[in-house]
């Protein structure tokens, strides 16, 4: 009997006009289960982490003056990757049924014998002008409101768009893809009847960080945006709704909108911060210096684990120490049982707050979060003879190991994890240095802050001149150590050394 061919399927998704948080629950679901990635110009390129490493990623983006592929060989790809039984998503900007191409891909799959589920996305046509602080429809202004495409060629002859109706009949319009026949459109609206004066707003990179709003009338718009250097993407709304933006224009007046910050932390750990500062409006840059991997041998480790009711006191000094000691435990057929009467010191409340997710109070949380803090606490108590195991990274500091072992402390030392410079695209944040568009570099340890100069050894010098006027946030006093060593000047610190107070700092630094 034949082999029965596994039967493909294809979703047409709606990613949404930008921001992460507009991406639908089900658009992830399907991207993560996806083969195939066949992905858009203006789907946000992190969406594209949430598919799973074997997928083969697509990109099939088209802007002004820049199609890598044709429609026709568009449709043939997705046609062909699902005829040989892969799950494909076909990830476009928006909704795939507004202004997006998407039943023509339908249709095509439909006539290749292809199954599809269409999954619809927030269209930049209401999400765009809800960011700048412009209701489509509002009860004292108008009742109706119409989407049109602005891509009409003015040499083409005769439009497709009804102008004369248009004009006066409907009370708001959104053009989309329209920036470049600005001034046509315009003229078209005036001349078929609407008010020289009323009032248009022309939107750049709607939901977008870079977001960028300018509005005028039909009589002066098309100048305005001139003058401002409008390019596409952007959304142009037509009608007195636009007069509202001066009192809900919210995402605009956000207290980080309009800074770029690039954050070095590790990817796996990085995401809350980065959550935290989009939400105060910020333009997140990422930009890994450090990848958490397991050691090399875990043999130093499982041997401690082994004899874990030897020891006193066990000392986290990270998260990260934590999650890979606790990993090892479970994998040696162990759980927080076998650690008996042994006392636990957390470096810092989000160390703390790890160890007791696995139902453990510390007994020792120091109030500087730093490994001299430490030093400190067990000054007060009786170290001599005490036994104390510190799994930690490869590369850290000496200073609590030596110190303690100078009170009579026996201190092992173990692996539980190691950094290192992960591959990276230094090519790209080195033009957007060179070029000003970075405002801030935030530096969350000492090895982010070697790491990322390491990164930059080639033009070292280059870097540092581009840094100069550049703002540099460090969680701590020995991060920012190692960073002034290497010739950075800190601007941000905060005074406790934890992620939300680095947040908070560089709120501060800006408001």
């Amino acid at each position: 009997m034949a082999e029965k061919i596994k039967k493909g399927m294809v979703y047409l998704v709606g990613a949404g006009p930008g921001d992460p948080g507009l991406l639908t629950i089900k658009a992830r679901e399907c991207i993560e289960k996806a083969d195939v990635l066949v992905y858009d110009y203006l789907a946000n390129f992190l969406f594209l982490e949430y598919a799973h490493p074997e997928a083969e990623h697509i990109y099939v983006g088209k802007k002004a003056g820049d199609h890598t592929k044709t429609q026709d060989e568009i449709n043939n790809i997705i046609c062909e990757k699902a005829l040989n039984g892969k799950t494909v998503v076909r990830l476009k900007g928006g909704d795939p049924f507004i202004f997006g191409r998407g039943g023509e891909e339908a249709q095509e799959l439909l006539k290749a014998g292809v199954s599809f589920e269409i999954v619809p996305g927030i269209t930049s046509a209401i999400a765009v002008p809800a960011y700048a602080g412009i209701p489509l429809t509002h009860r004292d202004h108008t009742a109706t409101v119409a989407f049109i495409t602005g891509h009409e060629d003015p040499s083409k002859g005769e439009s497709n768009i009804a102008w004369d109706k248009l004009a006066t009949g409907i009370g708001t319009l959104v053009f989309l893809m329209g920036i470049g026949n600005l001034k046509n459109i315009s003229l078209e609206l005036i001349k078929n009847g609407r008010p020289s004066h009323t009032p248009v707003a022309v939107i750049y990179r709607g939901t977008h960080p870079e977001q960028k709003t300018i509005t005028g009338t039909l009589e002066t718009i098309y100048e305005i945006s001139q003058k401002a250097n409008i390019k596409p993407p952007g959304i142009i709304v037509v009608g007195d709704v636009v007069g509202l933006r001066k009192e809900l224009n919210w995402y605009e007046n956000k207290p980080l909108f309009g800074k770029s910050i690039a954050v070095t932390r590790a990817r796996e750990q990085a995401s809350s911060f980065m959550a935290g500062l989009r939400e105060l409006g910020a333009n997140c840059i990422e930009f890994p210096t450090i990848e958490i991997r397991p050691p090399d041998d875990w043999a130093p480790l499982d041997d401690a684990i082994n004899k874990i009711r030897d020891y006193n006191w066990l000392i986290f000094t990270s998260v990260n120490g934590v999650k890979f000691f606790f990993k090892r435990l479970l994998e040696n057929k162990k759980d927080v049982r076998a650690l008996g009467e042994i006392k636990v010191c957390a470096i810092g409340p989000k160390t703390a707050d790890a160890v007791k997710g696995y139902g453990i109070m510390p007994d020792m949380v120091p109030p500087e979060y730093r490994a001299e803090a430490v030093i400190e606490e067990f000054r007060k108590l009786k170290t001599e003879n005490l036994t104390i195991l510190l799994p930690r990274a490869k590369e850290a500091r000496e200073i609590l190991p030596d110190e303690l072992r100078k009170m009579g402390a026996e201190v092992d030392v173990v692996n539980a994890y190691v950094t290192i410079m992960p591959e990276n695209r230094v090519a790209d944040i080195s033009k957007m240095l060179e070029a000003g568009e970075i405002s801030m570099i935030t530096f969350t340890s000492s090895s982010t802050v070697t790491n990322f100069m390491g990164m930059f050894e080639k033009n070292a010098d280059q870097v540092k001149e581009w840094l100069k006027d550049i703002d540099i946030a460090s969680i701590g006093p020995i991060t920012s150590e190692t960073a002034k060593r290497l010739g950075l000047k800190v601007t941000v610190e905060p005074e406790s050394y934890t992620i939300d107070d680095l947040t908070e700092a560089i709120l501060k630094q800006y408001s």
